[in-house]
């Protein structure tokens, strides 16, 4: 062969291995063995419990809680509430997304409420690398469903037949005189914009269905492409060769002794480097929160076996409806680096010592009784512009920084620009006042201090005694 034509062939063999990198599924990464799973969820009812919460493991089965065990995102849309996240890997690695239920029970709605006129929109947050997520957005996908009265649990698959993502939920809606809840779906590729909502799965006559995840399996596994656990009044599993094709029913997990009155929320999680397979069941009914099942066919429903309690351990929060994603080590090693377990602190004044820095309405002031209030918590992360500095970031309102602007202070969200990052970041010294307490030093501006006046904060150039107390806090917890 001659010689620019050897080196051609080389080229394209190097090129369609870089394609094949870039497309590879889920169930390939995990054949890669991949060092960990990362887990979103949310822990429970009321306005905390139903945020983003993340949970790592280095087995699949035994989870630690990430962020000391708080939220990592908060929805400031909708409902102000999220449940029965997603998390989207996109198929070159390149962006990721959060999709959820925009709900909050018992924070203004009730169940009853929700499912006859509930909010029609999903919260959607988008992150190119695990660690920095934008403000949350909504994406309305049950409007356009007649009689379509509110849209929960939200799923996604890539569909290499279509080249874009398989978005599918549930809504409660009348069709044919039966109003229930079936699942919908819609084509996108970005979860801005949508396809028209066409009707998924429905179950015979007044069976409702609203739970429900589908899988690609491995060639050589079960009978099929892809396999889907759906919560329907059972935990049934179906099998199918295409996403949006004929699916057959395979059973349920009746016989091993899971029905739907005891379980929901399926979820599943291939194992790295082993043809074996978790479902992931949530013990909604004794609030018991997630449990494994394993299998090494997931269209199986016999090769399922339940697994002892102590054989796994799900951390010290409560994991509900969620989603496992099998990282890679440098996703991995991103995702350890955001969120450590940093201990939640205060910041006492110096000169007025019943007081806290805390924000309200997104204002930040030195104020009294704060000591049951999140609103004065904040972990000192390393500073968003570098090594050696500190940033404070809210522990009820995660992704909010304190962030000086034109010297005032705000909570703010942090927008992933140079110019945030240099405003909410401070050198911790020793305290202008009390050297055994703290002061923070501007990073951007130099000459100026973190102080409060008139129990505001600000930052300011410290010239008297007055200053060098005001700019003068206490590191507490």
């Amino acid at each position: 062969m001659p010689v620019f034509l050897s080196r051609l062939a080389a080229i394209f063999v190097a090129a369609c291995l870089l394609f094949t990198s870039q497309v590879l599924t889920t169930p390939q990464r995990a054949a890669a063995a991949d060092p960990g799973y990362l887990m979103v969820h949310f822990t429970g009812e009321g306005s905390t419990n139903q945020q983003m919460y993340l949970s790592h493991s280095t087995d699949g089965l035994h989870w630690n809680d990430l962020n000391g065990g708080g939220m990592v995102l908060r929805s400031t849309v909708g409902t102000r509430g999220v449940r029965d996240p997603a998390l989207v890997r996109s198929p070159d690695g390149s962006k990721y997304w959060i999709i959820a239920t925009d709900l909050c029970i018992g924070c203004g709605q009730s169940w009853g409420d929700s499912q006859t006129n509930g909010s029609r929109n999903l919260v959607v947050w988008e992150s190119t690398d695990l660690a920095t997520w934008s403000a949350p957005r909504l994406l309305n996908v049950a409007g356009a469903i007649p009689d379509g009265r509110n849209a929960w649990a939200p799923e996604a698959i890539w569909n290499p037949a279509t080249n874009d993502y398989v978005l599918y939920w549930a809504t409660n809606a009348t069709l044919n005189g039966v109003l229930k809840h079936r699942i919908y779906y819609a084509r996108t590729t970005d979860f801005r914009t949508i396809t028209t909502p066409q009707l998924h799965i429905d179950r015979p006559g007044t069976q409702g269905i609203i739970d429900t995840q589908i899988i690609e399996t491995p060639s050589g596994v079960g009978n099929y492409r892809y396999v889907r656990a759906s919560g329907d009044g059972q935990i049934t599993l179906e099998g199918s060769n295409s996403i949006l094709g004929t699916w057959t029913n395979l059973g349920n997990l009746s016989g091993i002794g899971l029905t739907g009155s005891q379980v929901e929320g399926p979820m599943w999680m291939k194992f790295n480097g082993s043809n074996k397979w978790a479902l992931y069941l949530d013990q909604y009914a004794t609030s018991g929160g997630y449990m494994p099942v394993l299998t090494t066919d997931p269209s199986n429903p016999s090769a399922y076996q339940r697994q002892a309690s102590g054989s796994y351990n799900m951390g010290g929060t409560k994991k509900r409806h969620g989603w496992i994603l099998n990282m890679t080590a440098a996703e991995e090693s991103r995702v350890l680096a955001r969120w450590p377990n940093t201990a939640a602190n205060r910041l006492q004044s110096y000169n007025f010592q019943d007081r806290y820095v805390r924000h309200t309405n997104f204002d930040v002031r030195i104020d009294q009784n704060v000591s049951t209030s999140q609103d004065s918590q904040f972990r000192l992360r390393t500073g968003l512009a570098g090594s050696g500095t500190v940033s404070f970031e809210s522990v009820n309102f995660p992704g909010y920084f304190l962030r000086q602007n034109n010297f005032d202070f705000q909570l703010a969200y942090n927008d992933g620009t140079t110019q945030f990052a240099q405003d909410a970041t401070f050198r911790q010294v020793a305290g202008l006042a009390d050297a055994t307490w703290s002061s923070f030093q501007s990073y951007n501006h130099p000459d100026r201090y973190i102080r409060h006046y008139s129990y505001q904060l600000r930052l300011d150039p410290i010239t008297n005694a007055t200053g060098r107390s005001d700019a003068t806090f206490g590191v507490t917890r």
